[in-house]
């Protein structure tokens, strides 16, 4: 069963190299159309070309980059410790902080789905100016983040708990 459920991790691993992706065609995209076809345009006396969607691309792709990517250093547990003084502590006081910085960051990402949730709502009758998509899909990201945070900090926090060595480093949780 875990063998034909391992595709869903890799899901957002898929997804924030597809917004890479998107994100550099984008910016040379911007690019090429603000210097080169600005310049053609002009030399030439042809119309201009509108290219003010080339910055939404990228304030959505940003955006989702940012909240999964926070969600994706959550799993690799790159966030909120420092290694040095928590590997010094006694295995239990270590336990004890691994714990609880679990609990927060299941707290936290909790509360960003929870808020992004109210702000996607609210924004849900709004749409963006050049690309007219709905702004609820761009505040779902914060949603998504935060829940993908919150599962992972319950994935790290059942790791703590069964003593599978630290989380985010290399010392074992119990002694």
């Amino acid at each position: 069963m875990r063998a034909r459920l391992s595709w869903i991790g890799a899901i957002p691993h898929v997804v924030i190299t597809l917004l890479m992706i998107v994100v550099i065609v984008d910016m040379l995209v911007g690019v090429f159309l603000r210097y080169v076809m600005t310049w053609i345009s002009a030399r030439f006396d042809l119309p201009s070309i509108r290219f003010f969607w080339v910055e939404e691309v990228g304030e959505w792709s940003l955006a989702w980059l940012t909240f999964i990517g926070a969600a994706l250093g959550v799993r690799r547990g790159i966030h909120f410790s420092v290694q040095l003084v928590i590997d010094q502590f006694p295995p239990a006081l270590r336990r004890a902080v691994l714990v609880g910085q679990c609990l927060l960051i299941v707290t936290f990402g909790s509360l960003v789905a929870w808020f992004g949730w109210l702000v996607a709502d609210l924004n849900s009758q709004s749409f963006s100016p050049a690309l007219v998509l709905n702004l609820w899909w761009l505040y779902l990201s914060s949603v998504v983040g935060g829940v993908l945070m919150a599962v992972y900090g319950l994935i790290a926090l059942g790791d703590v708990l069964r003593g599978r060595g630290h989380w985010g480093g290399a010392a074992g949780v119990a002694g």
